[in-house]
């Protein structure tokens, strides 16, 4: 049977009578004599799981915070990033309105670790964080954020560790526990969006037992949510483009234009847990866990996307700011293909993940204990962009029907406000007779991601002044990660195609929609069924993606239309597979013993990781044999004998030293130092070999070469000085950090970039399916490598906590919570797509985060409201393509109400982002809009029942 022991925190806490006690599994107790005399009252509520936490990250040997709950599926947050982004120096990124994507100490989620029960986590983004969202709150016993590393850690996160826990079902205080939760959700914004839903639903189940003379344990799980979500944006799209618009001899930078959208969609989430754990003999354990999660979204995006034409556009009254247009009237001209795209976009995708362990805990002797953990996490998704345009005709019902090239702009951005505009058609977006859809694609990304993980630790408990013990560990994992693409693409988004003639409209196909709210003066526009659209187009059956080099790629000999039609050679280029082999070892010593008469604790010891990182890969060789050139088939039978087959990538050794030392200053007080140097790999599709090049309808040629098996990991040394404070009714604690960055990934864009003097094989014209040539012209080529430039990230962390229970009774359960973090870094990186480059900020850096929760709870009644704040920050936003941008200052405030009706059943009530608050970023300066996004307020009403 497995043992408790109280902490000294606990101690204190009961002996001070406050509401809520901390109760952890910890390496330091107390004497027998004192527990007998202190009576342990167990509270469940908001203040016992700060306790906990605040007792976890006092007894820990590195730099942490912890969340913990009281029971399994207890968590009220929707999300573990919800959950994760109360604790001090953590914040968010929102996607649809959620949180999604964890930061750190200013570093964004790339250069986060993740583990499950301490495995490695894959993700179904192709990167290497996962996507917390996937991981139900309900099925999460706790979550602790390692901001120090030691040997024993897993390697990978620079910014951070995220550790997280299910359910120890031995360890569990009561013989069978159940968990029922059930929430209804609304959201007040989904009227103003076509076919928003407004209504949603959480329900989770949990238990745990513990059977033959507890020495077995059972731990099952499930959690399900039902989340419409909706929102309404405008979206500025990059500056790629180049015009003399002032007639002074110099260009200035043009937008691609703009969207202005309604999104909405629905996502379900269903999360399992099942967790056996067996101690057949009092020195022996062996637990066997599973969890998976099933994550699917449906989501559409209606309204339209402006097209401003670029360089061969007439531009009449710019508007500047700098060097960028950002105002004026734009009309189309026969090279420009100015136009307004009616956009009915459907997105889906299905995510899965799975995560097995099976792990054996013996005590062999007093003194040694050896671990065996095998482990598998698999993730896999299949997301399809499914795009469904119309144009505007002169007439819909002509038996040929032409493109309206009368097309005239005008607009003004507005900086973080929504911008001025008029369109000449605005009348006809929404007019049957004038909109006809002209071009209907399918864009899967098929991705799969694997890693299998062996691991053995010993320990040895020594009996020395100064040494606790010793640890050593072996480490073999081997990761396999795939991405396929494919397309189907029929019509043109700028034109009217004779042999892929435009789709004329019925009145049983659409919708006229409205804007609503602060976005009513927008015209309005028809949403089209998709599926009553398609079914008309392709009476036959919609064609299915495939991936191909295109009937028009130059370099296929068996195109039935040789240089004319599409080149999709991206397709194939885009796709491939990733392989990485980590072999790691370390060596650890715990250390325990006394300095000026203080006591000192802590760790110190070294990793070394090997990696072996490798993908498939294309090389163009010009069709030369000797090269190793060879046909390539793709799956409609179109051969290319350009490129030569292989595998690519590069080894290399780390060896990451790191130190933890904690000294008692007195019993409540305590000075906390760590060093240590970190490494995050790349993400792992950035591993991937692909460099590829598009061509678009207009003949505009883009590239990208940002995916290499040789780029290197990013590196630093880091530095942690903490001081502590503990008190009977909570802690204080200010930290320090410094981060010497020795080298990172530096992508970048050029534009016009001259893809013939490259290499390319690009050529001087392309011509559609409707025989109609257009010259070429360079556009924009994106790239990455590893920069040598290194510099600091620094900053400062301050956490408060109390519960002021000296109060009279009524207030007695009044408390807060907050912290603090400032941050600053000389790292800064450029970023063009504002037009002229701008320095920014490293991406995922708020200078300022700060949180802070007041909470009270009296009588079984308990209500808090939390606000998080940050300030600028620089992360990615999609429009078309993804862009980095930078992210205006937000602060989303929840609140939460609950009431312990009896024993067993509580009552709550939820509203998540309070304020309604948007989300709006710029490129570079404020005057240069990217993303105004609203999403609307969320409310929650349902109940916990344990039993």
């Amino acid at each position: 049977m497995l043992k408790t022991r109280k902490t000294l925190l606990t101690l204190a806490l009961a002996a001070a009578g406050v509401s809520g006690l901390a109760m952890a599994d910890t390496e330091q107790g107390v004497p027998a004599s004192v527990e007998e005399q202190v009576e342990v009252i167990q509270v469940r509520g908001f203040a016992s799981s700060l306790f906990r936490s605040l007792d976890a990250k006092r007894f820990s040997d590195i730099v942490s915070e912890t969340i913990s709950a009281d029971d399994l599926g207890a968590l009220p947050d929707v999300s573990m990033a919800d959950a994760l982004t109360r604790l001090p120096g953590i914040s968010a990124v929102r996607t649809g309105g959620q949180a999604a994507e964890i930061n750190i100490r200013g570093m964004s989620g790339g250069f986060v670790f993740s583990t499950l029960n301490g495995r490695e986590q894959v993700s179904t983004s192709g990167k290497r964080n996962i996507e917390f969202d996937q991981y139900p709150s309900e099925l999460i016993n706790s979550a602790a954020v390692y901001k120090s590393p030691k040997a024993s850690l897993i390697e990978g996160g620079v910014a951070g560790t995220v550790e997280l826990e299910t359910a120890s079902p031995l360890r569990n205080a009561e013989q069978h526990s159940f968990t029922v939760n059930l929430r209804g959700m609304y959201n007040d914004r989904a009227s103003e969006v076509p076919d928003g839903q407004s209504v949603g639903h959480r329900f989770s189940f949990s238990y745990q037992g513990k059977y033959l003379d507890d020495t077995l344990g059972l731990a099952l799980g499930y959690a399900r949510l039902y989340q419409p979500s909706v929102a309404t944006q405008f979206i500025g799209l990059a500056y790629n483009a180049q015009k003399d618009v002032t007639g002074n001899g110099q260009p200035e930078f043009l937008s691609e234009g703009f969207e202005i959208q309604h999104r909405g969609g629905e996502e379900t989430r269903n999360g399992y847990l099942a967790s056996v754990e067996w101690v057949p003999v009092s020195n022996f354990t062996l637990k066997a866990d599973a969890f998976l999660s099933r994550f699917d979204k449906e989501a559409f995006a209606r309204g339209f996307r402006v097209k401003l034409g670029g360089a061969s556009a007439a531009v009449g009254n710019p508007v500047l700011n700098n060097n960028s247009v950002i105002g004026g009237t734009f009309n189309r001209t026969s090279q420009s293909f100015t136009r307004v795209e009616i956009v009915n976009d459907d997105n889906r995708d299905f995510n899965k993940v799975n995560s097995f362990g099976v792990n054996a805990d013996w005590d062999v002797t007093d003194r040694l204990n050896l671990s065996l953990d095998v482990s598998r996490s698999t993730a896999s998704s299949d997301f399809r962009n499914g795009l469904l345009w119309s144009l505007v005709a002169e007439d819909a019902n002509a038996e040929v029907p032409v493109l309206d090239t009368n097309v005239s702009i005008s607009y003004l951005l507005n900086g973080l406000n929504l911008p001025d505009m008029g369109f000449n058609q605005a009348a006809a977006f929404s007019d049957i007779d004038r909109v006809m859809v002209s071009k209907y694609g399918i864009y899967p990304y098929v991705n799969s991601d694997a890693v299998n993980a062996y691991k053995l630790d010993l320990s040895y408990e020594l009996d020395l002044p100064v040494l606790r013990s010793i640890e050593a560990g072996v480490r073999y994992s081997e990761r396999r990660y795939s991405n396929d693409r494919s397309v189907f693409e029929y019509g043109s988004d700028g034109a009217f195609l004779s042999s892929q003639p435009p789709l004329r409209l019925t009145q049983d196909m659409v919708d006229v929609v409205d804007f609503k709210g602060k976005f009513s003066y927008f015209p309005s526009y028809l949403a089209i069924d998709l599926d009553k659209a398609l079914n008309a187009w392709f009476p036959q059956g919609i064609p299915q993606p495939v991936q191909t080099w295109g009937s028009g790629n130059p370099d296929v000999i068996n195109s039935p239309t040789p240089g004319v039609g599409p080149n999709y050679s991206w397709s194939v280029q885009e796709s491939g597979r990733v392989f990485e082999d980590v072999l790691a070892a370390y060596l650890m010593a715990n250390l325990d013993t006394e300095i000026f008469g203080l006591p000192l604790r802590g760790n110190v010891g070294v990793r070394r990781v090997h990696t072996d990182q490798s993908a498939t890969d294309l090389a163009n060789v010009g069709g030369d044999p000797l090269q190793g050139a060879q046909f390539i088939v793709d799956e409609v039978g179109l051969i290319n004998g350009r490129y030569a087959p292989g595998i690519i990538g590069d080894t290399y050794t780390h060896y990451l030293p790191s130190l933890n030392l904690n000294l008692g200053l007195t019993d409540s007080t305590q000075l906390r130092f760590a060093a240590a140097k970190v490494m995050s790999r790349p993400p792992i599709n950035r591993l991937a070999s692909n460099t590829a090049i598009f061509i678009s309808d207009d003949g505009e040629v883009s590239g990208n070469s940002s995916n290499s098996p040789f780029l290197r990991p990013f590196e630093a040394t880091q530095y942690d000085l903490s001081y502590e404070v503990y008190f009977p009714a909570g802690a204080f604690v200010a930290a320090l950090f410094y981060k010497d960055i020795k080298s990172f990934i530096n992508d970048f864009t050029i534009q016009e970039f001259d893809f013939k003097a490259a290499g390319f094989p690009v050529p001087d014209q392309i011509i559609n399916e409707d025989g109609i040539p257009r010259a070429t012209f360079n556009g924009a080529f994106s790239t990455a490598v590893n920069n040598d430039d290194g510099g600091y990230i620094r900053g400062l962390e301050l956490a408060y906590t109390q519960v002021f229970n000296f109060l009279p009774d009524f207030w007695s359960g009044l408390g807060v919570s907050g912290s603090y973090s400032y941050t600053q870094s000389e790292v800064n990186l450029v970023n063009p797509l504002g037009g002229d480059p701008v320095p920014m900020s490293f991406e995922g850096l708020s200078r300022e985060v700060l949180t802070a929760t007041v909470f009270w709870e009296y009588e079984g009644f308990e209500a808090r409201i939390s606000g998080r704040y940050r300030s600028p920050f620089v992360s990615t936003q999609i429009g078309i393509d993804e862009q980095v941008t930078n992210f205006h200052s937000e602060t989303v405030v929840d609140f939460q109400a609950g009431y312990q009706w009896n024993d067993h059943l509580k009552l709550l009530f939820q509203v998540n982002n309070l304020t309604d608050e948007p989300t709006k970023s710029y490129f570079g300066q404020q005057a240069q809009t990217g993303t105004l996004q609203f999403f609307g307020r969320q409310y929650f009403l349902g109940a916990v029942y344990v039993f």
